[in-house]
């Protein structure tokens, strides 16, 4: 494994289940120390375990601001700066666009939206305050580009998660700082297996992704810390989708299933 981030500080919002852990888990690998912020304690305790002082799991509401800014302050306060910023959390609950709850609906924009927002900004003005060029790597979704049923809260949220990166990208260019997205797929996580395990979902999905199987976590780490790397030192404002060219073929209709 490279040594791409030694001497560098991150933090992984989620970073204790799915893509946010295989991101921690790469970071740490190269040489970088990470916080991972997180609602579950059992989990962000496991973590701080299994990787020692080079990890400082935190408790974090990243929908909140002022939580947010806490969660950056421990991080310098604990490392003494901060190099590049993971905007990882996310998730949904269920609705079509007539029935959706407002409830359901606030959630899951704050969720996946808002946590982006409070990550890009808070991070660039830390940057900024310390003169540094740093890196933000949001994680969107296919589902930005392409709708699905049952799904108007996130497609909506994650489409937000990426022009929100370009235009960050657009402001924050002067200062140095790059802002890209990854886009996923279906990945094999533990958010997932409630829906690919009932019977013939997995399969349904299969048949419209040309590589024909869903993505494990450790394939869009990577390409997330590619981007935060400086191995991509001149991409800034791009979604890079890892899909296995799922969004060839189009979305599968899962009514059947879940009716």
């Amino acid at each position: 494994m490279s040594e791409r981030f030694v001497n560098r500080v991150a933090i992984v919002t989620g970073g204790v289940s799915g893509i946010g852990a295989k991101i921690t888990e790469r970071l740490v690998s190269e040489g970088a120390s990470v916080v991972v912020a997180d609602v579950n304690e059992e989990l962000i305790a496991a973590a701080s375990d299994t990787f020692g002082a080079k990890v400082l799991g935190r408790r974090t509401d990243v929908t909140d601001e002022a939580d947010f800014e806490g969660l950056i302050a421990d991080t310098v306060e604990r490392f003494g700066t901060l190099d590049t910023v993971f905007n990882v959390a996310g998730g949904s609950r269920a609705g079509t666009l007539t029935d959706i709850s407002f409830a359901d609906w606030d959630f899951t924009v704050r969720l996946n939206l808002y946590s982006a927002f409070n990550g890009t900004r808070l991070a660039a003005r830390q940057f900024i305050a310390e003169g540094k060029a740093g890196s933000i790597v949001n994680i969107a979704s296919l589902n930005s580009l392409v709708p699905m049923h049952f799904g108007v809260g996130y497609t909506a949220s994650k489409a937000g998660v990426v022009m929100l990166t370009k235009q960050a990208a657009l402001e924050l260019g002067e200062h140095g700082i790059r802002v890209n997205a990854v886009s996923p797929g279906l990945v094999a996580t533990p958010m997932t297996v409630g829906l690919t395990s009932m019977p013939g979902v997995q399969e349904a999905y299969n048949e419209r992704i040309p590589l024909g199987r869903a993505a494990q976590p450790e394939e869009l780490a990577s390409a997330a810390v590619f981007l935060a790397s400086d191995d991509a030192s001149y991409i800034s404002g791009d979604n890079l989708v890892v899909d296995g060219a799922w969004s060839t073929s189009g979305y599968p209709d899962l009514r059947r299933f879940l009716q």
